[in-house]
């Protein structure tokens, strides 16, 4: 469903993430993005290294809002499994700034 997030930064985020491509995830952030993880803000790379790219994690989105900056989405991994799970944006020219993410 990607395809159907209506913001390009979210839309190139979630199919980076999904694709497992570093790069192209790199791509898609500021260079100052900030993340946080059930409402604690974390480090970004450590974040992500263990969350998404060395556990393979995917993002399999269920709907979007907020002109496609929230995303309910069930999100998995190989230490976690699925789990359903809501995900906001900020967006600041054109790549993804702040992504909060947390259950549903």
């Amino acid at each position: 469903m990607s395809d159907e997030i209506t913001d390009p930064a979210v839309r190139a985020f979630v199919t980076a993430l999904n694709a497992g491509d570093r790069a192209a995830f790199r791509a898609a952030l500021t260079s100052d993005a900030t993340m946080s993880d059930d409402g604690t803000d974390r480090d970004l790379g450590d974040w992500t290294e263990r969350e998404i790219f060395s556990s393979d994690g995917k993002l399999e989105v269920e709907s979007t809002s907020d002109g496609g900056r929230t995303l309910v989405a069930d999100y998995s991994n190989s230490t976690w499994g699925a789990m359903r799970t809501r995900w906001l944006f900020a967006v600041r020219d054109g790549k993804v700034s702040r992504f909060e993410t947390g259950q549903a």
